[in-house]
């Protein structure tokens, strides 16, 4: 029993010493941790090429050319030539010949209305008709008495007097059924709108059965001749110098951009939007037939003032991203590609190059066949 004593106190012995260096030990926390990653930052813009020779290289040479400005713009109708059709006349709308966007002639009919007012008109004028024809031969029948002695000249010139205010009448009841739009050879309640000039239908505020409440209402459509636009564009305050009344404008639509319109500036706003601090610049511009109202362009104005650029072969000009890059040779078999604001094509191939590069810098030819090459 005293041997068995002995070995247990010897056990328990052991495990305090073993718990006591355990407690003891420090636990590193970067012990089991992945080495830290070494990071290297590279240039996207530049290339690495094993045979840089195989791509050659041209001098931007120097192109000098007036200043110039661009500004967005949208093509709206010529406001002198877009003409409101009214109708003088209320009713109820029983037909509707034309729609928004039809062409037009002058004089075609665009709508009929049937109208109270003119069927009192025609009231009206059936009434004078009668009268003036009674006071005709009252008249008449007057001269004749005073002839003869039997009346006095008091009642011959009240007869004359009853005449001369029924012809009034007659002739007012007639010019109401022109203006409201009637026809006296046709009378009826139906009167028909037709088109004040030849154009095209750019706004319609009428529709089957509608009612027309005459003047006081909306105009029914209105026609606008398309042969000439305004090219409406913003431009801020600061670049208002470059641009001047009656001087030629270039315009690119957004839908035909290899399209160029020309027109003269027509006027410049001469209130500023607070907001963004630009004026609207009008540009009067002869329409071929493909300007729409509504459409986006590019509106560009060249100053007096004389600028040098670079102009490069318009190879060596490559677009990507909704930008325009060259490639420059940078050195140790590396190229760069720096971004330019390529400007408008010249003779012989060639592309002015507005900024991004200066004239006798090194760029290769064929950007399109290097980006090309080192992306495979």
């Amino acid at each position: 029993m005293r041997g068995l004593g002995m070995e247990v106190a010897t056990f328990v012995l052991v495990m305090a010493l073993c718990l006591a260096g355990c407690g003891n030990t420090q636990k590193d926390p970067n012990a089991g941790a992945p080495p830290p990653l070494k990071v290297e930052h590279t240039d996207p813009n530049t290339f690495q090429v094993e045979h840089p020779d195989q791509f050659p290289l041209t001098a931007a040479v120097e192109h000098v050319s007036r200043s110039q400005l661009k500004a967005t713009a949208t093509i709206t109708p010529d406001i002198s030539k877009s003409v409101p059709v009214i109708s003088l006349a209320t009713g109820r709308v029983v037909e509707i010949k034309a729609r928004l966007g039809d062409v037009v002639k002058k004089g075609q009919v665009l709508l009929r209305v049937e109208s109270a007012d003119l069927a009192g008109a025609f009231s009206d004028y059936r009434k004078a008709v009668a009268d003036e024809q009674l006071a005709r031969t009252q008249l008449e029948r007057s001269k004749e008495l005073y002839g003869r002695g039997a009346i006095s000249l008091n009642d011959l010139q009240v007869a004359q007097d009853s005449e001369d205010k029924a012809k009034v009448d007659l002739e007012n009841t007639t010019e109401h059924i022109h203006v409201l739009g009637g026809d006296l050879s046709n009378p009826s309640a139906i009167v028909e709108i037709r088109a004040p000039i030849s154009g095209v239908i750019t706004d319609q505020e009428v529709t089957n059965a509608a009612g027309v409440a005459g003047l006081t209402a909306p105009n029914p459509f209105t026609i606008s001749d398309l042969s000439t636009v305004w090219v409406l564009c913003d431009v801020y305050e600061n670049d208002l110098p470059t641009v001047r009344v009656g001087d030629p404008a270039e315009v690119r639509l957004n839908a035909y951009p290899d399209r160029i319109f020309t027109g003269r500036v027509g006027n410049i706003g001469p209130v500023l939007d607070p907001n963004i601090r630009t004026a609207k610049v009008r540009i009067e511009v002869r329409n071929p037939g493909m300007m729409r109202v509504g459409m986006f362009a590019t509106a560009t104005f060249r100053g007096q003032k004389q600028e040098r650029f670079a102009a490069v072969p318009a190879t060596a000009i490559l677009h990507l991203h909704d930008r325009d890059w060259v490639y420059i040779p940078a050195g140790d078999k590396q190229f760069r590609r720096v971004e330019v604001n390529a400007g408008d094509m010249l003779p012989g191939n060639m592309q002015e190059v507005r900024g991004g590069i200066t004239p006798g810098q090194q760029v290769v030819v064929h950007a399109l066949e290097f980006q090309n090459s080192v992306e495979q």
